[in-house]
């Protein structure tokens, strides 16, 4: 994907640590338009990448055809392995390079309402999908949960937006704490849902939903979430049954790591485990899964894995490669 150069145009700290920044092109051109829930991804002077999402808070503008600027919402990671560092060190005046807006969050078309469910900086895509219901006059809800109320950002521009279709959770306060079971219990039968926060928010959304009757693609999500090394993470042996090849895969590298570096041709995106496009076929062996595509019972199957982030119970897995 070609890389356009942005240059910061103002920076802003709506909590102690988020940083709101302001992008524009270089030479003063229009950047490319971009539909609600897209996002753009981030050189990092070490040469890796990060996703961001775009923020949108303004129903009248037409995003579509292009924009003065862009606008991200930058959380600093205590662990950071770069990127919330790089962001937050940025002044004005100062350039990086990205991508163009790329899609993966999208809104669809259907008749029903659309339930939104934000966990702390996963708010960022939520906001845009918000103002995009807002300007076309679909009914929505927005649930925006956070450890605690000045630690959550952007409240107020979301406030103005969405008036009284905005509910506040916080986990510091009891009487205020988001209640999942509750809100989809809540939800009419036609609604879709999206969620954009922690891995076990979205986990237990989309388990919740798909138990009370939802169809799974009516659980919308997305996750940003850099995949971490677990404790006790084992090497294991991977059979490309075509070929018979067999591969191992050490700790600290995936599935697709290793097969990539093996001349193995793959297909994949997100390599975060919230896409599917990597998902495999598993014809022996016992996959770890570490993705948030597959429900509870779509895991016990174990006969499919995302090979982007899931690893293996079992010393050898035979996958359909």
């Amino acid at each position: 994907m070609s890389l356009q150069r942005l240059k910061v145009s103002s920076v802003d700290a709506p909590t102690e640590t988020i940083r709101s920044l302001t992008l524009v092109s270089v030479d003063g051109r229009k950047l490319p338009g971009y539909q609600a829930g897209a996002h753009i991804k981030v050189s990092l002077p070490d040469g890796g990448e990060r996703h961001y999402s775009l923020i949108n808070t303004d129903p009248s503008a037409d995003i579509s055809n292009g924009v003065d600027a862009y606008r991200l919402g930058v959380l600093r990671e205590p662990e950071s392995k770069g990127g919330s560092r790089f962001m937050h060190a940025l002044s004005p005046g100062d350039t990086f390079e990205a991508t163009a807006p790329k899609n993966d969050f999208a809104l669809v078309a259907h008749d029903g309402p659309t339930i939104l469910l934000a966990g702390g900086i996963g708010v960022t895509p939520i906001i845009s999908l918000a103002t995009e219901l807002k300007r076309t006059g679909r009914p929505f809800e927005f649930h925006f949960s956070g450890r605690s109320r000045p630690l959550m950002a952007f409240v107020d521009e979301i406030e103005a937006v969405c008036g009284d279709a905005l509910k506040i959770y916080c986990d510091d306060e009891p009487e205020r704490r988001l209640d999942l079971a509750a809100l989809v219990a809540a939800a009419p039968a036609n609604a879709h849902f999206y969620v954009c926060g922690p891995r076990g928010m979205i986990e237990a959304l989309r388990e919740r939903a798909v138990a009370a009757g939802y169809a799974k693609d009516h659980v919308h999500f997305e996750l940003f979430d850099e995949p971490k090394a677990q404790s006790g993470d084992q090497p294991f042996e991977v059979e490309i049954k075509s070929t018979g090849e067999v591969f191992t895969v050490p700790p600290g590298k995936s599935i697709i790591d290793v097969l990539e570096e093996g001349g193995v041709d793959l297909v994949y995106d997100c390599r975060r485990g919230d896409c599917g496009i990597c998902q495999t076929t598993v014809l022996e062996g016992i996959p770890d899964h570490r993705d948030v595509i597959l429900t509870d019972d779509e895991r016990a199957a174990n006969d499919v894995m995302q090979i982007c982030v899931s690893r293996a119970k079992t010393p050898r897995l035979v996958l359909d490669l």
